[in-house]
């Protein structure tokens, strides 16, 4: 049951003797004073809003807080007030100080507990190593305990106390942080709906603290800020994720109770980051992340990159060597074309410190991607290997682009490598590993690709980094930049001189499909949009004969789609969009070629993220 109800029907007992007697001597009227206020939500029970919370000194008829029950006020204050230092210290690259310095109270402050656990858990999210994985998460659990011993123990009435709420909060963010690791570490079906409970908890708890944000009746303690700043984090962050999700996945969720406003998440977001809060770093980071990561990954790559660069700015002023900020500094210089600035950024978030490697690694990956982009396969291969050797992520995958590289190269530039790209495709599915009970989405494509190198007289592969770079949609990047653009086109027509001089294959009209979508991508940047036009018409002509690689339909599908979004055919547009959505599936990367034509759709019809309304915020 809710605390928001058992907070109503507490009122409710309280109240019921005196509401009798004023029954008496005033008639029961819409301005009675003996009539409480409800917020009626069809999401929510009836809300009570004529309360006022019982803050520590506060004696005005409430009886006090009992100190065996939590802190005092200044108690909560001084603890968030240490733990915006150690977050402080944490973002000028401190990291073992700062983890010291929450470590001795994370027994008894529910913000330390908090604040120690995210630490531990941004490090595990990094690494993917399964220690710190499991270490992350038992902290996590212990962050939770402390902050069930600072919750409300009965029902919630008027003499709640802002710590009670504060401890409502930070219970929240730690059962939706507990989700995010189980679905990294375990490896049943089990796991996984014992993760979807914690973020339906975590979910309803958010949208309940709102409503007591907006209700007239709730007074401002005196750390009102830091806990309005976590429940704008919560509900930012549940909006806009799910808002994002495809089409079957969102219908699910909504019926389970679940709803999702782009819009209004990342208001949310905005408002958070703006103050200046325990939270509005977390708030900051993850609209960074948005623009310049899932919006480009799960989306068409549409980031509003100036509110990125504006985000970032305060944070890299006053932290010019804090790893974060210059990692994404490095991440909007790449997103905008600009390689050789975002290149020194990332070289230069290596140099700032050497505690956690995790940084470099972030940095190495994006490294790999903006030689790659530049088409200097030996620098691409250098970073490759270097993740393969110190990042736990994919071995499979820095395998594959291993011997992607490598595959660009003569024979004679591959022997200073002292490894071949048959030797690193034919090691691929060897790598294999599983998180939650899955194979990672990029790791399986990898393997797949892959397998045709296991036969004794392999095909090789065509143009193997550029296939992986539409999956992470980096035409979208070299497409700001013509010279880019035009470059990796010379290299696909060099692919396709190749394969037409080849024998033909079982692999010949998979292989041609793939360069016919590359080439449309590159000649729709350039503004050749008829040609990209019959580039993508020859894959989707091709359909029946394709043998392998049926993901190239629907995603030719998408590209049409977006073209002729371009070129202001909107019906056209939705309907190769539709099709795309409605007519194929159990193909490779399908889940993320769905939230990309769900962001399509969305810039289609110009209405709500599902493609049909735009859900109500909480």
């Amino acid at each position: 049951m809710s605390f928001i109800t058992n907070w109503r029907r507490s009122l409710k007992r309280n109240d019921g003797k005196k509401d009798a007697v004023q029954a008496q001597d005033v008639h029961d009227s819409p301005d009675s004073p003996s009539r409480l206020s409800v917020i009626n939500s069809p999401e929510l029970d009836p809300i009570i809003t004529d309360f006022r919370l019982q803050l520590p000194g506060d004696k005005d008829g409430l009886e006090s807080t009992n100190p065996s029950n939590g802190c005092s006020r200044s108690d909560l204050s001084l603890a968030l007030e240490d733990c915006m230092a150690a977050l402080d210290l944490f973002l000028k690259n401190h990291f073992e100080e700062a983890q010291a310095r929450l470590r001795c109270r994370t027994k008894d402050s529910m913000y330390h507990a908090l604040t120690y656990a995210t630490i531990l858990e941004m490090q595990a999210m990094m690494t993917f190593d399964p220690h710190h994985i499991l270490a992350a998460g038992n902290t996590m659990k212990e962050a939770q305990a402390i902050c069930q011993r600072h919750r409300k123990r009965s029902s919630f009435s008027k003499n709640t106390t802002e710590e009670e709420l504060h401890a409502e909060v930070c219970y929240a963010e730690c059962l939706l942080q507990r989700a995010a690791l189980t679905f990294l570490q375990d490896e049943n079906m089990i796991s996984f709906i014992k993760g979807g409970i914690k973020v339906r908890n975590s979910y309803q708890t958010y949208k309940e603290l709102h409503t007591v944000l907006q209700s007239p009746g709730y007074t401002h303690g005196d750390n009102h800020g830091h806990f309005e700043g976590g429940v704008k984090l919560g509900i930012g962050a549940f909006n806009l994720m799910i808002s994002m999700l495809p089409t079957r996945t969102l219908k699910l969720l909504e019926f389970v109770g679940f709803s999702g406003n782009k819009e209004f998440g990342l208001q949310q977001l905005q408002e958070g980051s703006a103050e200046s809060t325990f939270r509005s770093f977390l708030c900051n980071m993850l609209l960074l992340c948005y623009h310049t990561f899932m919006s480009f990954i799960l989306g068409t790559g549409e980031g509003d990159v100036e509110d990125a660069e504006k985000l970032l700015q305060p944070y890299l002023k006053k932290y010019p060597k804090g790893s974060i900020f210059l990692f994404f500094a490095g991440r909007i210089e790449e997103i905008k074309g600009n390689l050789d600035a975002a290149i020194a950024r990332f070289e230069e978030c290596c140099e700032a410190q050497q505690q956690w490697k995790q940084f470099h690694h972030m940095c190495y990956w994006e490294l790999m991607w903006c030689f790659t982009y530049k088409r200097h396969w030996k620098m691409a291969y250098f970073y490759a290997d270097l993740l393969s050797k110190e990042n736990s992520w994919s071995k499979a995958t820095y395998a594959y682009m291993k011997g992607a590289y490598l595959s660009m190269l003569t024979a004679d530039d591959c022997l200073t490598f002292g490894e071949t790209a048959f030797t690193l495709f034919r090691q691929v599915p060897g790598l294999k590993q599983k998180i939650a009970g899955k194979s990672l989405p990029t790791e399986k494509f990898a393997i797949r690709k892959a397998r045709r190198y296991l036969s004794e007289s392999p095909i090789p592969l065509p143009a193997p980094p550029l296939e992986m770079m539409y999956i992470w949609n980096g035409y979208t990047v070299i497409g700001k930049h013509k010279d880019l653009t035009e470059d990796m086109l010379k290299t696909l027509d060099e692919a396709q001189a190749k394969l037409d001089s080849s024998p033909r294959t079982e692999f010949s009209i998979d292989d041609q499909c793939l360069l016919s979508l590359l080439k449309g991508l590159c000649l729709k940047h350039l503004g050749h949009r008829e040609e990209a036009e019959h580039y993508f018409t020859l894959v989707l002509c091709n359909e029946t004969q394709i043998k392998y690689d049926h993901y190239l339909v629907p995603n030719a599908l998408l590209e049409h789609g977006l073209l002729c979004l371009e070129q202001g055919r909107h019906d056209e547009a939705i309907k190769l969009l539709e099709s795309a959505k409605q007519n194929y599936k159990n193909y490779s990367m399908e889940s993320r070629t769905h939230f990309r034509i769900q962001a399509a759709l969305h810039k289609a019809k110009g209405i709500g993220e599902n493609g049909t309304h735009v859900p109500s915020s909480p």
